[in-house]
């Protein structure tokens, strides 16, 4: 608990100089100096009618409501080079009479909206050096009118609240160099009319838009306030976007081309205005016909080249520009997504590509195929009316109202997972452009289509359920006969059909010649592992025997004493050892000789064919099309 006497000095309002600070009573102001303390946090007794307060150089991490409450009379507060991270919501709430707030050298990360609420009359705020990488809309509403010096140089900054920044007719310097910044907006210093510093060195702008304020620097009597720009270190991209600037004529400044490679290196005010140029928009490729069906998404792509990168565009059928909606959108690489096609979005779309130097167009044609809706047309035009794929098929199936003169279409040789679609080739005089199937099971009500050429009469459809019952309708497309008629369909017939259940004898067949096929492997590579052993060892013995020769003990002398040399006693004629007769089992030589290793390969090779050939044969039998079938596939 704190002392009584604290207490009754906190509530009048003249508290004691902080122990680790310095404090200065210069006539009516008072000044704490706390700078260089090895504070963690704002000293809670410092005086409230400080006027200039000095934190820098401390170790302080988070600010909050309580450090700065009641210090009305602030005009000057400093915390340079701390360690704070965090700014509570209207940490500064009560500062209204603050002037001067340095916040640089910390570890800020974000600035949120009520970071900086309170000081209403700012004019010096410095968040340089610290590691910003957002700042609200919002962070400087409450000092636009009267702030004049913004420094937010040495961060991550990839955008700034530009509409703030706008907003702030007394600004006088602004310091933006030395972050991320890749693109001003047209516009954002048009209303700056004191504006006499802007520092964008440093930074990722490639090119920048014409603003009034940039041509207040080239004359100094033509505004009381002529500008100093400075954006050197920035990757230019000389190209006649920036031919604006370049009239501007100001040789003292060191800025640099980095494109194109023709003029990578150049100073960019010694190069020619000659040389500032565009290369006008070419459509290297682009989608040129696309048929989709009715309520299916549809991508038609606009590719384009140019320096600049073109500006892509799409014109719609009826001539209007095709902006982002809930069933359409336009993306900035020249893509357009029309999430459910309809009727109505068929026809011609214009991709238009522009740049500085011209533009380019390119058509594209979309066709949407409406669904076909079963065999109910109306009156006008014969164009088809709503109906259901289970309801027609199951009235095909059942007999009642098939037409006579279209051909019956047939589901045969139904496996678990297959069958095979079949139908006639149709009435000779109709004109088809291709068949259509469509298709659904009991298990999952989604549709299936299929499109199948319209020179096949069989379809083989696979991944199929099994013991599903499907409803299958086939229907002819045939070309429209006018430019604005809708694709004529024709139902050709409809069929019901059920897949096999699922068989466990043919998995276990399939395991039952799998495991059979590998003992044939193993046993292989165990054959051919004794072979290889037993030619090794024969090798070796008769490298052995070669090696051993019978020694010769002719002309062997004994020393004497002088005496007459001992005759050799005469040995008998040894007959050579027989040789072994070598086994027909491991010989490999004799072509007339079949080793075990034959004879055992042989066997079971026998015994997998037969094994192979009686289970599949018996077992697994699956749907076996000719050649001119069409098998189904991704469409």
């Amino acid at each position: 608990m704190a002392p009584p006497l604290l207490l009754l000095l906190l509530a009048s309002g003249a508290a004691a100089c902080p122990l680790p600070c310095v404090c200065q009573n210069l006539s009516e102001s008072l000044s704490t100096l706390c700078a260089h303390r090895g504070l963690l946090f704002v000293p809670p007794n410092v005086d409230r009618r400080t006027v200039e307060l000095r934190l820098a150089d401390n170790f302080i991490q988070a600010l909050g409501p309580p450090d700065f409450r009641n210090m009305t009379g602030l005009v000057d507060l400093t915390l340079s080079r701390n360690a704070i991270t965090r700014i509570g919501a209207r940490a500064f709430g009560d500062l209204e009479s603050l002037r001067s707030l340095h916040l640089d050298g910390n570890r800020l990360v974000e600035l949120g909206t009520g970071s900086l609420r309170g000081p209403v009359n700012l004019q010096h705020l410095i968040l340089s050096g610290n590691q910003l990488g957002r700042i609200a809309p919002g962070a400087f509403d409450d000092f636009l009118e009267s702030l004049e010096d913004l420094d937010l140089s040495y961060n991550n900054l990839r955008q700034v609240p530009w509409a703030g920044i706008g907003a702030m007719p007394a600004l006088h310097t602004l310091n933006l160099d030395h972050n991320l910044i890749d693109a001003l907006p047209p516009g954002a210093f048009a209303q700056l009319g004191q504006l006499s510093r802007l520092d964008l060195t440093s930074n990722r702008l490639a090119t920048l838009a014409p603003d009034p304020l940039f041509s207040r620097g080239r004359d100094a009597e033509a505004s009381p306030a002529p500008l100093v720009l400075s954006f050197s270190g920035n990757p230019l991209h000389c190209n006649c976007e920036l031919l604006w600037l370049r009239r501007l004529a100001r040789p003292d400044d060191l800025e640099t081309c980095a494109s194109p490679p023709g003029l990578a290196g150049r100073y960019f005010w010694a190069v020619p205005e000659g040389e500032f140029s565009c290369e006008p928009p070419l459509i290297a490729r682009h989608t040129q016909r696309l048929w989709v069906l009715e309520g299916q998404r549809a991508t038609l792509r606009c590719r384009a080249l140019g320096d600049p990168a073109p500006t892509m565009h799409w014109v719609g059928p009826d001539d209007r520009l095709v902006g982002n909606s809930s069933r359409a959108r336009a993306f900035p690489n020249g893509t357009l997504e029309i999430g459910v096609t309809g009727a109505g979005d068929a026809g011609g779309y214009t991709c238009i590509a522009t740049n500085p130097a011209g533009e380019a167009t390119a058509r594209v044609e979309l066709r949407v195929l409406a669904l076909p809706h079963g065999g109910n047309t109306s009156a006008e035009g014969g164009r088809p009316g709503p109906s259901d794929i289970a309801a027609s098929a199951r009235t095909a199936a059942e007999g009642e109202g098939t037409l006579e003169s279209e051909p019956a279409v047939q589901v045969t040789e139904v496996t678990a997972t297959s069958g095979l679609v079949s139908w006639g080739p149709g009435r000779p005089a109709d004109p088809v452009w291709m068949f259509q199937i469509q298709y659904n099971s009991s298990e999952d009500e989604t549709l299936i289509y299929r499109i199948v050429p319209a020179s096949s009469h069989h379809f083989l459809l696979k991944h199929l359920v099994p013991g599903a019952d499907y409803d299958l309708c086939l229907l002819a497309l045939s070309p429209a006969a006018g430019p604005s008629d809708l694709t004529a369909t024709r139902l050709l017939g409809c069929a019901h059909f059920s897949t096999l259940p699922a068989s466990p004898l043919c998995h276990a067949l399939q395991a039952h010649v799998l495991g059979g096929t590998l003992t044939v492997a193993v046993g292989g590579v165990l054959v051919a592992a004794l072979l290889v052993f037993t030619v090794a060892l024969l090798v070796r013995g008769r490298g052995a025997g070669n090696g051993r020769l019978p020694l010769k003990l002719s002309h062997v002398q004994s020393q004497t004493n002088g005496g007459p040399s001992p005759t050799p006693k005469a040995h008998p004629p040894r007959s050579p050892p027989p040789r072994p007769q070598r086994s027909c089992s491991l010989d490999l030589g004799d072509a007339g000789c079949y080793g075990y290793a034959r004879r055992l390969g042989g066997a079971w090779a026998r015994r997998s064919h037969s094994v192979h050939g009686g289970l599949l044969g018996a077992g697994c039998r699956g749907v076996g099309g000719s050649t001119e079938r069409l098998e189904e596939s991704v469409v």
